[in-house]
């Protein structure tokens, strides 16, 4: 079984500098303002900002949010193509590269856990695809639903369960597959991230944004009605009429209950009140994942919150 590490593409040994917290904590605005005052360039940590044309339902910072700022690993491929974390690791490097030659200062923002744990300890590839074992998987969840395979993951690997929504097909399945195929569960595998070449924790400075829960849920809320009335049905009425959403970008959050409001499935109020639910769930699986990092928390409220992500990033 082989480990893919992810190196120092900086060779300056210098830490990783990343701007986390859950999903409407203000990552963007803070990081464009650190970037602002630090001269650093902002490189997403994020699965779903990859996917051009994804705009309103993903929250991805606008020209004018950006504020001149450069930002790098955004659309990079179309909502019908594949990626996964793979090609996020192999985009990763070219950007660290040539923000190093220029001297220039690298941000990593964004809310993907499985991302950061990939960037920070390396990604274990698993073994190769059984063609055969994964199309039976397949249609099983088509046959059975997707939270019949959800529920036999958690039966044998409920470390991996609890952190994928039962939607999540692709994921639930690969993670099924892994266990069948090596009699190990993903979650076993991957405490195993990081080899000797891989970075540590120690190689990074990370910052996470904390809010009060109460408050977040309340800023969830707010968001998604934002979103909704900025034209998130007709973002994704479009991409579906367009080039379609392929197996990854499907999984981006509120996109299949936008869809069916349009469809009629659902009314507005509904369709609202179901987005923010998931988006609080995914909000407290984000802070699962952050926990098995060294992050300096910082206070929403604070006044001094730009200083003090700065000095604690060293920017």
């Amino acid at each position: 079984m082989e480990m893919t590490t992810h190196g120092d593409p900086s060779g300056r040994g210098l830490p990783l500098r990343l701007l986390v917290g859950p999903t409407a904590s203000g990552k963007t605005s803070l990081a464009v303002e650190l970037a602002l005052r630090a001269g650093a360039e902002i490189v997403s940590l994020d699965s779903m900002l990859v996917y051009r044309g994804l705009d309103i339902g993903t929250a991805k910072p606008t020209i004018e949010e950006r504020r001149g700022v450069p930002h790098h690993l955004f659309d990079l491929v179309a909502p019908s193509e594949r990626f996964d974390v793979q090609q996020y690791l192999a985009a990763l490097d070219p950007v660290l590269d040539d923000l190093a030659r220029r001297e220039v200062p690298a941000l990593l923002v964004g809310g993907t856990g499985f991302y950061l744990a990939a960037v920070l300890r390396g990604l274990f590839d698993g073994p190769p695809v059984d063609p055969d074992l994964r199309r039976a998987l397949d249609m099983r969840a088509r046959e059975e639903g997707p939270e019949a395979l959800h529920r036999e993951l958690a039966s044998f690997d409920p470390v991996s369960a609890a952190r994928l929504h039962p939607h999540d097909v692709r994921r639930v399945v690969r993670a099924i597959e892994v266990y069948m195929q090596t009699g190990r569960t993903l979650a076993d595998w991957q405490q195993q991230w990081g080899g000797p070449k891989g970075r540590r924790e120690t190689d990074a400075r990370i910052v996470g944004l904390e809010v009060e829960t109460l408050e977040l849920d309340e800023r969830i809320r707010a968001r998604t009605q934002t979103m909704l009335d900025a034209g998130w049905r007709e973002e994704a009425l479009a991409v579906r009429a367009g080039v379609g959403f392929g197996a990854s970008a499907s999984q981006a959050l509120g996109y299949s209950e936008v869809l069916a409001w349009a469809d009629g499935a659902a009314t507005r109020a509904e369709t609202e009140a179901l987005i923010s639910l998931r988006t609080r769930q995914f909000a407290r699986r984000q802070r699962t994942w952050y926990r098995k990092f060294d992050v300096t928390w910082l206070s929403h409220t604070r006044s001094e919150l730009v200083e003090a992500a700065r000095a604690a990033l060293a920017l």
